[in-house]
C-alpha cells in the first residue's frame, strides 16, 4: 500500500492501548499523515501511542474526552472541529464492558454508560465527520463491533453485546447511505484478545477455556486486529462495503 494515506488524517477513538493504539500506530506505518489519538483517563498510554505513531513518521495529536457521557461526547466533538474539522479516515474503536452486571444487578446509568460509550459516540462521531467526508467525495469508516454482537457475550455482558451488535447493524446502514457519496463504511469484530480488556473483565480460566475452542489455538492480538482495519482502509478493498469482518482465529464460523 505505497503512498495512499500520504496526507490522510486518522482518527481512532479508544486509541491510548489495546487495539485503538495498535491501529493508530498500524495507521501511520502505512502512510497516514497525521493521526488523531483519542483517549479517556489513560493520559500515559495515549502519549506513548503517541511516540509511536510519531516514530512512523506521521504527525500526531491526542484529544481526550470521555465517551460514556453525554456531555463528554459534546466536549470531545468540539474539540475535534477545532483541531481536525476534516478527517478522511474514521475508525470507531473506543468501548468496553465497563462491568459486568446481570440483568438484574445492573442499573440505568450503566446502562446508559455502556451505550454511550460503545454506540451513540460512534454515531455522534460519524454524523459529525461525515459532512466534510460527503464535500470531498471520500473517506472510509471502520467501527469495532464484537463477538460478543453475535453470541450474546459472556456472564453480566448483555447489554455490551447489545451495544456491539447495534454498531454491526448501524455499520449497514450507514455503508448503504454513505456509498454513493464515496464514503466507504465496515466493521471489524474481534474475539478474544489477549490485551487489557479481558485483563479488566476475565480471568485465566475463562481465557484458557477460549483457547481451547478456538481452533486457531490462541488469543488474538491487538496486531491482529489492527491490520484488518488497515485493510479495510486501504485501495485493496475498494469495492467492499457494509461487511463486518470476524477476527477470531475461526471460533466463530458464521
Amino acid at each position: 500500500m505505497p503512498n495512499e494515506f500520504t496526507g490522510k488524517t486518522a482518527l481512532v477513538t479508544g486509541a491510548s492501548r489495546g487495539i485503538g493504539a495498535a491501529a493508530a500506530i498500524a495507521l501511520a506505518r502505512a502512510g497516514a499523515g497525521r493521526i488523531v489519538v483519542h483517549y479517556n483517563r489513560f493520559r500515559e498510554g495515549a502519549e506513548a501511542t503517541l511516540a509511536e505513531v510519531r516514530a512512523a513518521g506521521a504527525q500526531a495529536e491526542a484529544l481526550g474526552g470521555d465517551l460514556g457521557e453525554a456531555e463528554g461526547i459534546r466536549s470531545f466533538l468540539s474539540e475535534l472541529a477545532a483541531a481536525a474539522p476534516e478527517v478522511d479516515i474514521l475508525i470507531n474503536n473506543a468501548g468496553s464492558l465497563v462491568q459486568r452486571a446481570r440483568l438484574l444487578e445492573g442499573s440505568e446509568d450503566l446502562f446508559d454508560r455502556v451505550m454511550n460509550l460503545n454506540f451513540k459516540s460512534a454515531w455522534a462521531i460519524t454524523r459529525a465527520v461525515a459532512p466534510a467526508m460527503m464535500r470531498k467525495r471520500s473517506g472510509i469508516i471502520v467501527n469495532i463491533s464484537s463477538i460478543a454482537a453475535r453470541n450474546g457475550g459472556g456472564p453480566g455482558a448483555s447489554v455490551y453485546a447489545a451495544a456491539k451488535a447495534a454498531v454491526m447493524t448501524i455499520t449497514k446502514g450507514w455503508a448503504r447511505e454513505l456509498a454513493p457519496h464515496g464514503i466507504r463504511v465496515n466493521g471489524v469484530s474481534p474475539g478474544t484478545v489477549d490485551n487489557y480488556f479481558h485483563q479488566q473483565f476475565s480471568n485465566r480460566h475463562i481465557l484458557d477455556s477460549v483457547v481451547a475452542q478456538t481452533p486457531a489455538g490462541r488469543l488474538a492480538t491487538n496486531e491482529d486486529v489492527a491490520d484488518v482495519i488497515v485493510f479495510l482502509c486501504s485501495e485493496a478493498a475498494r469495492y467492499v462495503h457494509a461487511q463486518t469482518i470476524e477476527v477470531n482465529g475461526g471460533m466463530l464460523a458464521p
